[in-house]
This record gives C-alpha cells, structure tokens and sequence, in this order.
C-alpha cells in the first residue's frame, strides 16, 4: 500500500486522501458493515473507477481507514502526547481527552476502539493494523513514564509499562461509556483514578 502511494501523482496522492477521509467519516458514524463501496464514492465524489484504481476490493479501503484513524487520533493529542513526563501533563492531557469528547458530544467513542470492536474476530489483516495502532499510542504513553522514572521521580517499584498500558485501558473504556451515556462523567472519573494511582509512585 505505501509503495502504491510513493508512485503516485501529487492529484492522485489527494484523490485517494479524499476516498480515505470519506471512507473513514461513514465508517465512524455507520461502522464498516453499514457503509458500502459505493456510499464512499459518493461521500468522496469520485467515479467508480476512479475508487477502484486505488483500492481493488473494499478490504483494502478498510485496511487504509485503520491507518487514516490511527493518525488522526494520535496526531489530535499533539503535542500533548509526546510529551507526557510529567504529573501536570499527564492532567493537560487528560483535560484535553475530556473536552475532545465533549466537543464532539460523545459521539462514536473512539474511532480505532469502535472498528476494533467490529473488525477484531473477522478480520486477521484489520485485527493486526489495530493492534498496531494501539502499540503506537500505549508507546507514546509509556515514553513520558519511562522518562519520569528514569530521572528518578517515580518509586522504584514502579512499572511504567504496566502503568501506561492501564492508562491506555482505562482509557479506552472510558470513551466506550461516554458514547452509551452521551456524557463524560465515566471518562473522567476512569482517568482520574489512573492517573492518581500514578501519581501514588511519585516520591
């Protein structure tokens, strides 16, 4: 898929952008199995064989929504998460996760969770993109931890990859709720249990 990228025109670069980010806007609000090939091609105004030039079947347009959705989510959260080595940054970003949902008025949850949740069991490509996802973002987590128990404020039984991968799971279930409730009360209260299990290492 990134070698077909790399091959192509700067109009087709944006061409196949536009088919991704419609793609991934229907999948989000219908899911994967309520949005057909063609609801995208309308949604991103292309021809039908303009779509399928660049996406021979719709698997593969699932596969480069995953991709889209990981990067949307992580590049939102900047700079923010990459720079979480700190208790004051760990409740910024905290903050900003609670107000993106109250922005977007706990609508969808979270877009990898949610095609997670449909795409998992079915399919093994999809399964594998989104765990990879996860890895990158449960990464940006665990680097801010490290690098506060490496400058020796954290106790030393301290695991900081335990702690982010709690905090990535809290996290994840508190954006669950917040889409069945419609409101953030589960997020914040998830997070700031975490978030003050944390804090309980610091010295």
């Amino acid at each position: 898929m990134e070698n077909q990228e790399q091959r192509l025109t700067k109009k087709g670069k944006e061409t196949r952008a536009r088919i991704v980010s419609a793609a991934a806007k229907l999948m989000f609000e219908r899911g994967v199995a309520g949005t057909s090939v063609e609801d995208v091609r309308q949604e991103a105004k292309v021809s039908s064989s303009q779509l399928y030039h660049y996406f021979k079947e719709k698997r593969d347009l699932v596969l480069a929504v995953i991709i889209f959705q990981t990067e949307s989510v992580l590049s939102a959260q900047e700079p923010l998460l990459s720079q979480l080595d700190s208790m004051e940054a760990l409740q910024t970003w905290r903050d900003a996760i609670v107000q993106l949902q109250n922005d977007r008025q706990c609508q969808g949850g979270c877009p990898i969770g949610s095609l997670a949740s449909e795409l998992s069991d079915t399919d093994s490509a999809a399964r594998a993109e989104l765990a990879s996802g996860f890895a990158k973002w449960e990464h940006a987590l665990r680097l801010g931890l490290r690098a506060m128990y490496a400058r020796g404020e954290m106790k030393p039984n301290a695991d900081p990859n335990a702690l982010a991968l709690a905090l990535l799971t809290v996290l994840q279930g508190g954006l669950l709720l917040t889409q069945v409730r419609k409101e953030t009360s589960a997020l914040e209260v998830g997070l700031d249990v975490i978030i003050g299990h944390i804090r309980s290492y610091i010295v």
